[in-house]
């Protein structure tokens, strides 16, 4: 076999390793993703409890990023103390560990089962989550399939005398090893699958135990780079988890890389090659832990002062809660959209209030402030938008998917109320203010009452869309069906008013049934945030029409 037959084939087994360890991770967070947020979130009362839910949600999930990702959102959002955080990550470190122990042993023969049940669970299961578990045992698979073709390609007899005087030179240096590790590590977003490879090349005895271990430790690094460079360009609190995180994986490699040869001829007696790997791999970030969780208040201190919180920018326009490192975690990403598009509901409140202050005080200050509420409101919608589209759709369950649609119709709805205030309703302030008119008090007391409506359906709906209440969505379409009463009734009067020839009816005849007409409309995007809730229910009929 040439050197370029090899290469090509130990990418093609990389590439393979690399997608069974995505096809495990992903299909553990859609069936568990939610949960697992959940029980981390519950778990955070102080750093040892935090340790041992780091350590088991990584465990089930395999992934220390999508782990490190979820505590930098607990910290920056104010959920949990940078302590336990901080211990999360070191938790989080020794559960990736799991899996690699479990591999380390000869399961070649599962490869062909786990892919059949899997194939067989996700062509056939009925539930999704049923599908989901496939797909993990399809993972797991091709992650036992590409470690045994990779034992197989990188056995000594295929290696040539100048390809080993290659790999001897490039591994000669342990700290050019860690290098390398670290940066493969990064590139693949999966420090089990560097470290599964790792074992292979030690398993066939192409690379030897110290420099086995000087990869792992970069292995190690790497992995700790990815949750890092997600949080740069964010606040500096954000920072604080995944700069911690780095530490004392940098303190860890600077003891232990100079003692390795000490370290393999303690190691080399329980198990050698592969197991050695798996066994350093193991003894490392338990060791980490066990000598940085006494000291994580020390560390968060040196954390906080390194990285100051910065005042947030006075632009009420600027994104606070889209997380751009979360992405790849749904439940994290969808909640921040959620509160994003909480601060475009807090606009349209302040320009409904203000636009009955406009009609009402004739200031046409008031009117261009509305108009630059507006502004604010559509670029928030645009930021709602372009990071709902950018979260994974690989990692969306139906429960998740339904989630996105909600936020993304409720911002939707949101920014077609903020347009109709700024383009309808203020056009119609600037023209009363213009022409020097004034409702009759009757007239303004019907557009009164109407707003003060729509202010309190606005608030109903903010409550269905955060706590999907059935009661709720019911009671804020059936507000909608006695506005529409209201409409009515307010056309009628304002009909009998121009028969009884009241003057100031006659004049504002068209601003007045054009800003009922609006506040209509208003009413119906409001409204339509209790839709999807009823449609799940069966709540809702198919048609009006008899």
């Amino acid at each position: 076999m040439t050197a370029t037959h090899i290469l090509i084939t130990l990418l093609g087994q990389v590439a393979l390793l690399l997608w069974g360890i995505h096809m495990v991770q992903s299909g553990i967070m859609r069936a568990y993703g939610a949960g697992l947020r959940r029980l981390l979130s519950k778990r955070l009362g102080n750093r040892f409890s935090a340790f041992l839910a780091g350590f088991g949600v990584t465990a089930i999930l395999q992934s220390s990023t999508a782990t490190g990702l979820m505590a930098t959102s607990f910290a920056a959002g104010r959920i949990v103390d940078l302590v336990p955080a901080l211990a999360i990550m070191l938790g989080a470190n020794v559960g990736t560990t799991v899996i690699v122990q479990l591999l380390a042993f000869d399961m070649t023969l599962l490869s062909p089962l786990l892919i059949l049940v899997g194939v067989v669970a996700f062509k056939r299961g009925g539930q999704t989550r049923i599908r989901d578990l496939g797909r993990v045992a399809v993972g797991l698979g091709l992650v036992l399939l590409s470690l045994s073709l990779l034992t197989e390609t990188v056995v000594p007899h295929e290696i040539g005398p100048r390809t080993r005087e290659m790999i001897d030179i490039l591994t000669g240096d342990p700290l050019i090893c860690a290098l390398a590790a670290a940066l493969f590590a990064w590139g693949a977003h999966a420090s089990v699958a560097v470290v599964l490879l790792i074992m292979s090349l030690a398993a066939g005895g192409i690379v030897d135990a110290p420099t086995a271990m000087a990869l792992v430790v970069g292995a190690n690094i790497g992995t700790a780079m990815n949750p890092l460079m997600q949080s740069l360009g964010r606040d500096r609190a954000a920072l604080r988890v995944p700069v911690g995180n780095m530490l004392t994986r940098l303190a860890g490699a600077a003891l232990v890389l100079p003692l390795l040869p000490l370290l393999t001829q303690w190691l080399t007696p329980l198990g050698e090659g592969a197991r050695a790997a798996a066994n350093f791999h193991t003894a490392f970030n338990l060791a980490l832990a066990l000598l940085f969780l006494p000291l994580l208040p020390l560390m968060a201190m040196l954390l906080r002062r390194l990285l100051p919180e910065r005042a947030m920018p006075d632009d009420p326009s600027v994104p606070r809660h889209l997380d751009a490192g979360a992405v790849s975690v749904p439940s994290i990403a969808l909640a921040n959209a959620a509160r994003e598009s909480l601060r475009m509901a807090d606009v349209v409140e302040k320009m409904l209030s203000g636009s009955l202050e406009a009609f009402e005080s004739g200031d046409r200050k008031k009117v261009s402030a509305i108009c630059a509420s507006d502004d604010i409101l559509d670029r928030l919608h645009g930021a709602v938008k372009h990071y709902l589209m950018r979260v994974s759709r690989e990692a969306l369950d139906e429960e998740h998917s339904q989630r996105l649609s909600e936020i993304l119709a409720f911002a939707i709805n949101l920014e077609h109320i903020g347009d109709i205030v700024d383009k309808n309703l203020m056009e119609l302030a600037d023209k009363k203010i213009r022409r020097q008119l004034s409702f009759s008090d009757e007239g303004m007391r019907e557009i009164r009452e109407m707003h003060n409506r729509l202010l309190n359906h606005l608030q109903l709906s903010i409550a269905v869309f955060m706590a999907g209440d059935l009661d709720s969505a019911r009671r804020l379409v059936q507000e909608k069906e006695q506005f529409r009463e209201l409409e009515r009734i307010a056309t009628e009067r304002h009909f009998e008013r121009l028969r009884e020839g009241v003057p100031q009816t006659i004049e504002t005849t068209e601003l007045h049934l054009d800003i009922v007409r609006d506040l209509k409309r208003i009413e119906s995007h409001i409204a339509a945030t209790a839709y999807p809730l009823l449609e799940q229910s069966g709540g809702l009929r198919r048609s009006r029409l008899t």
